[in-house]
């Protein structure tokens, strides 16, 4: 595997992650890449005197055959910030990522990372970011200390610098006890640590973390969490596709929802579950046979008519303070027992359930993930 050269110096320049990775896409060493010698458009201006998002997309389009991906995808990511990209399998979000990372070139629209067109300035942009996709790449014949080195030495770092680099992420993401380990002896979640550190060796301003936690035990999700909480706050600008809703609510400080290759909501988290409605008031009857009843008395707190599932009726309630108390009143009027009564906000489930109409797990059908 060889390292980029730099047109301007002929010295080593970054180069992205390698590792597990055909390297096709990658200019030859000492060939600058082809560019577009027509001045870019100027990018527009910040919103509210703040700097330029780390991450801007608009109108990104991609087809693969008759199957549209991305049918005009608009996204901005602040410096900073981490911003969570939810959709069903298929939605486009991978394609996204891949568009971003100069893994693939878009059909439509434009793209920039830390201020660098995605297509025109590629070359330069690779040693700026880092990727970790789905699935581990790591070379998993070689051990963690060798992975990692063998990363930085892409980067174009010398080799006691690639070392130390490695020693420092290896400690960092607490592998340094199975640093001279083969990969291929490594749990799921030591792999996905070891990958995600690879991404991090030449410390990129930008990350990608596409669906990283996917496969790993509890224990090991939480592990990973709190990794990417920790680089956020650091000062990280981290843009996550994930199909995990509480992943998302925990770590996302804005969420987009892509669905058929379009963005069809965003906001904060809070802002999203706003948008579903105010909080419900669930009510489990002892008999499931009063529900009529216990509907009718239960109207006076919300807008619409109370839902019914079984011996569990539930509404939207219009005020939050005092909802409990007056229900149990209405209820007690009415002379309907009560096993047990709740007051629930929406989740990102019940957001992604209203925008979609389909689970987040869900399975769906696009040509995504191909070339």
């Amino acid at each position: 595997m060889g390292v980029l050269s730099s047109p301007q110096s002929g010295k080593s320049a970054d180069c992205p992650r390698a590792h597990g990775r055909p390297l096709d896409w990658l200019p030859v060493a000492g060939e600058a890449p082809a560019r577009d010698q027509t001045p870019a458009p100027s990018p527009p201006a910040p919103l509210d005197g703040d700097r330029a998002p780390a991450v801007r997309v608009q109108g990104l389009e991609k087809s693969y055959g008759d199957v549209r991906a991305l049918d005009g995808v608009d996204l901005d990511v602040q410096e900073g910030t981490v911003l969570g990209l939810l959709g069903p399998n298929g939605a486009g979000k991978t394609t996204v990522i891949r568009v971003l990372t100069t893994l693939l070139k878009p059909d439509a629209g434009s793209a920039s990372v830390a201020g660098l067109d995605v297509v025109r300035d590629a070359a330069e942009l690779r040693g700026l970011i880092g990727l970790a996709g789905q699935y581990a790449a790591v070379d998993e014949n070689l051990t963690g200390q060798e992975n990692l080195t063998m990363v930085g030495r892409l980067y174009g770092m010398g080799r006691s610098d690639a070392r130390r680099r490695a020693a420092e992420l290896l400690e960092r993401f607490d592998l340094s006890d199975a640093a001279a380990r083969v990969v291929k002896g490594y749990s799921g979640g030591m792999r996905r640590r070891l990958d995600l550190a690879a991404a991090l060796v030449a410390k990129p301003p930008v990350l990608f973390l596409d669906e990283p936690t996917t496969g790993l035990d509890p224990r090991s999700r939480l592990q990973l969490w709190e990794t990417i909480e920790r680089l956020a706050s650091e000062g990280a600008t981290v843009l996550l596709t994930t199909q995990y809703l509480d992943e998302a609510d925990r770590l996302a400080d804005a969420i987009a929802v892509i669905d058929h290759g379009r963005v069809i909501a965003r906001g904060s988290p809070d802002e999203l579950k706003d948008r579903v409605g105010g909080e419900r008031l669930e009510v489990h009857l002892q008999e499931a046979a009063r529900t009529a009843e216990a509907a009718a008395a239960l109207s006076v707190l919300g807008d619409e008519a109370p839902a019914v599932d079984g011996e569990l009726v539930s509404i939207t309630v219009r005020r939050r303070p005092g909802a409990i108390v007056e229900s149990v009143r209405l209820l007690d009027e009415a002379e309907v027992g009560v096993q047990d009564i709740a007051l629930r906000r929406p989740t990102l489930d019940d957001v992604f359930l209203a925008l979609t109409g389909r689970a987040a797990e869900q399975d769906g059908a696009t040509g995504e993930g191909q070339e």
